[in-house]
């Protein structure tokens, strides 16, 4: 019987779960008897005891497993390596660009960029990962992402690298019919809570900024509908469910007939919008002409130097949606 890769790998997170299989199985995302047997069949195949046991449990390496757990650690990276190579290398002919972002993002910010980016390359095929707003974007989730974007409100902290594209600010959006149809904004909180709210799924979470700020004005919101996308909050909000509250870049030219647009309180905090290249391996190429797309107003060469760690982008205000993508601005107004 031939040790797998599989089994090494289910090895070396036994050990790096302080000899816990079940949470060795959660962080390789396989069942708990499947890494139990993985286990069985390295031990088959060389003939030793890895473990020391006390009862079905794991106490410590044995000196042989010990000197195994050494080389599956080698054997582990340098396969890990070969991938991450690999991930920079495009099929002959033809060239693959895997972005990962929120739903409206995809929707209403990269596709006149994916536009000019496959003009460019012809051959190139888009793959993307698309999240709901606030949902947590780990790029370790997404091994073969070449570009990840996320959103952060206030002083909420990003990961590092991070390269700062737009700020944007929520909306209010009601039918034309709406008691608040010829509301002048800013809305004020306290008017706002009035009504039943359509909005984004992570502006319910306790610890969201939206919650933050009601909280800290002693307001308590009503929360009609939710949902992860903007397109299904329109729909909503259309349906006369609530006030939708969406990011102002996801309103199209038709939204603006179907709804009155209202500015919110100014004690909501402006998000922004993020870009984030995978550290584990050097950015491909065509990856860091879509985040030049994206951030027009930062040199290429400051850039590079960030992704090299030899610089950061502290003190670097990004501009306003409409000021930092006129080419979107003009597409969807």
């Amino acid at each position: 019987m031939a040790v797998s890769l599989t089994g090494l790998r289910c090895l070396v997170a036994i050990v790096d779960a302080g000899m816990n299989v079940s949470a060795a199985a959660q962080s390789l995302h396989l069942s708990q008897p499947s890494v139990s047997r993985q286990l069985a069949q390295i031990e088959q195949a060389l003939g030793v005891r890895l473990f020391a046991r006390r009862g079905r449990g794991l106490v410590s390496l044995t000196p042989a497993g010990g000197e195994v757990l050494a080389i599956a650690r080698r054997m582990v990276d340098d396969y890990g390596r070969l991938r991450r190579l690999a991930g920079n290398q495009p099929a002959e002919g033809s060239e693959e660009l895997a972005i990962v972002a929120p739903q409206g993002y995809a929707l209403h910010v990269l596709p006149p960029l994916l536009r000019q980016l496959c003009d460019a390359h012809p051959s190139l095929s888009v793959r993307l990962r698309t999240l709901g707003e606030g949902e947590p974007m780990r790029p370790a989730d997404h091994p073969a992402g070449d570009l990840f974007m996320t959103s952060t409100a206030g002083d909420e902290g990003v990961e590092p690298g991070s390269v700062p594209l737009f700020r944007w600010r929520r909306v209010a959006i009601v039918e034309r019919w709406h008691p608040l149809s010829g509301f002048r904004g800013p809305l004020p909180l306290e008017e706002l809570v009035r009504w039943p709210l359509v909005t984004y799924e992570a502006a319910r979470r306790e610890d969201s900024s939206f919650r933050r700020v009601m909280s800290a004005a002693g307001l308590q919101p009503q929360f009609a509908c939710s949902a992860q996308d903007p397109q299904t909050l329109k729909a909503y909000a259309r349906a006369g469910l609530g006030v939708g509250l969406v990011a102002e870049f996801a309103l199209c030219a038709a939204d603006h007939d179907d709804f009155a647009v209202i500015e919110l309180d100014a004690r909501l905090p402006e998000c922004i919008a993020w870009a984030l290249l995978p550290r584990s391996r050097s950015p491909r190429p065509i990856a860091l002409s879509l985040l030049q797309l994206l951030a027009p107003h930062i040199e290429p060469e400051r850039i590079q130097a960030v992704l090299r760690g030899e610089a950061d982008l502290e003190g670097l205000d990004p501009p306003s949606y409409v000021r930092a993508a006129p080419m979107l601005a003009s597409a969807l107004a």
